[in-house]
């Protein structure tokens, strides 16, 4: 699992293109201030919510599948429950990383992740690691 400093910094320095599951156009939600904080520094984020059209001027799709571009890291905002089936669907996309969000913990999900060849960061907030780091 990816979760000393220098493996996060350099997933956050050379995968630019992000897709969020569990993104929310919900300003309360801290995945929509996460989603435009990341919008704002530079990623390529792609919002995934079967509820939303648009986030933040982005088109939103029901599945990582859907997804019609190469994805670097899938970041996750969705219960621990569902976190095996987004890491599936991660890796069936060809990701690079899964990143499960702070809160976010499933042993099973960052198994089945580094099986399929991604690396793996758990219960870590991407916006707070960027802040951190000062990337």
């Amino acid at each position: 699992m990816s979760q000393n400093e220098t493996d996060i910094r350099n997933i956050l320095s050379t995968h630019k293109t992000i897709a969020m599951v569990g993104a929310s156009s919900n300003p309360e939600r801290p995945s929509n201030h996460v989603f435009e904080y990341l919008l704002q520094a530079g990623y390529t984020v792609i919002p995934v919510n079967p509820k939303d059209e648009e986030l933040f001027g982005q088109k939103v799709y029901r599945r990582l599948e859907d997804i019609p571009q190469p994805i670097d890291i899938v970041d996750v905002f969705r219960n621990p429950a569902d976190a095996p089936a987004v890491a599936r669907e991660a890796v069936e996309a060809g990701a690079k990383v899964l990143w499960l969000q702070e809160g976010v913990i499933s042993e099973e999900a960052a198994r089945i992740a580094a099986e399929g060849g991604l690396r793996v960061v758990m219960d870590r907030c991407m916006l707070k690691e960027h802040q951190r780091l000062k990337i």
